[in-house]
């Protein structure tokens, strides 16, 4: 009988599993495609990391953990898993994303720089600001890689003893006092003290059964050739970017290699993950962000280089689930990252080892609970 069985070896998973492992745990984890699969949530080389966290100030806390233990794996590791590039935010005042971030800051004491338009345009001359826009930068915003994280969280849980199934899914799972009974495709049944479920886009039907309802919907990120090393990594900072004429707010990244990464934050057709449209339409998915893009940051959008459909798990409230099965004290579910998880899977996956190894945690997540959305009674 295992410690514990994770499934869903992405971001989330990973990070479960080498926190688990560590702590001398016995660890199985499954996951239904390959190692470092880009099928999921986790892929697209870039996520934004940010401390004065627009969304809502609970999670600041959280974030301040999260970057202690992105810290520690990135010097632990051959690979770079986090560059502190410098964050801008940009908007109107008034606007989610000017005045969440200046409440975050201002409750936290967080170091950030307020900016108005031509304090912005001194900074990077290159960029195009409304009159009325204002600014955010935060010195310690940057960006973490997660296929790099994801590998490295995986190793780490390995060099502890962790094994790990790629290429089965999980078929089923029974939960009592006694333990956890998970069925995988292949037919074979493992025993465990607990099960964690990081399945990202596919933990819907779980968390439907709780009364939670789960959207996925589709989202485009592109990467551009820039016409120059105006927007490179070390000289322009990640972005965010609010602005009334845009559907959605965009946000995005300097080059590091690659190209300008951008994309629409939450602009994109409702789906299943077995049914995402992975083929890219460059009239609709792409000639829209590129024009955008290119208002902002002129120079920024030559040629296309790459195009990926990805997944946001969208809860009703855009907040995360992350809590005990309400009938299960044995199962934890993990998910429902809205978009804007990534950065959150280093200490993410300590929660979740402690609550299948403890089923207590030092941070408080009540508002992460399922509670909030079901009055299903956990059990006693």
């Amino acid at each position: 009988m295992y410690d514990v069985v994770i499934a869903g070896l992405g971001g989330m998973g990973s990070s479960v599993a080498a926190h688990c492992a560590s702590r001398g745990a016995s660890v199985l984890g499954i996951d239904r495609f390959g190692r470092g699969h880009d099928f999921g949530s986790s892929s697209g080389k870039s996520r934004i990391i940010r401390q004065a966290y627009f969304e809502n100030s609970a999670y600041v806390p959280l974030l301040l953990r999260a970057y202690e233990l992105w810290r520690e794996l990135d010097r632990s590791s051959p690979q770079r898993i986090l560059e502190i590039t410098g964050l801008l935010l940009a908007g109107y005042e008034g606007g989610r994303v000017i005045d969440g971030s200046r409440r975050a800051a201002r409750d936290f004491n967080l170091s950030v720089d307020y900016l108005d338009a031509k304090d912005i345009v001194k900074r990077y001359p290159t960029l195009s600001m409304l009159p009325d826009e204002v600014g955010i930068f935060e010195r310690e915003g940057g960006v973490v890689f997660p296929e790099a994280a994801i590998e490295a969280h995986l190793c780490k849980a390995q060099a502890h003893g962790a094994r790990f199934a790629f290429g089965l899914a999980l078929q089923s799972w029974d939960a009592n006092r006694a333990g956890v009974t998970t069925v995988l495709s292949d037919g074979s049944r493992i025993e465990s003290q607990s099960l964690v479920l990081t399945l990202g886009p596919w933990l819907a039907t779980t968390l439907e059964s709780l009364g939670v309802a789960m959207r996925i919907q589709r989202n485009v990120q592109v990467w551009f050739e820039p016409a120059n090393a105006t927007y490179a990594a070390g000289s322009f900072p990640a972005f965010f970017l609010e602005r009334r004429e845009l559907p959605r707010p965009l946000y995005g990244f300097p080059d590091f290699g690659d190209g300008v990464k951008a994309a629409f934050h939450g602009k994109g057709e409702f789906t299943q993950p077995d049914s995402l449209r992975r083929e890219i339409d460059a009239a609709v998915d792409v000639k829209p962000l590129a024009g955008a893009l290119e208002r902002w940051m002129p120079g920024s959008t030559g040629p296309v280089k790459y195009a990926k459909a990805c997944m946001y798990s969208l809860t009703p409230d855009e907040d995360f689930v992350v809590d005990l099965h309400p009938a299960h004290n044995n199962v934890v579910i993990c998910g429902g990252f809205s978009g804007h998880g990534f950065k959150f899977a280093s200490v993410i996956g300590e929660i979740a080892a402690d609550l299948a190894l403890s089923r207590s945690i030092p941070h408080d997540i009540a508002f992460l609970s399922t509670c909030r959305f079901s009055s299903v009674a956990k059990e006693s």
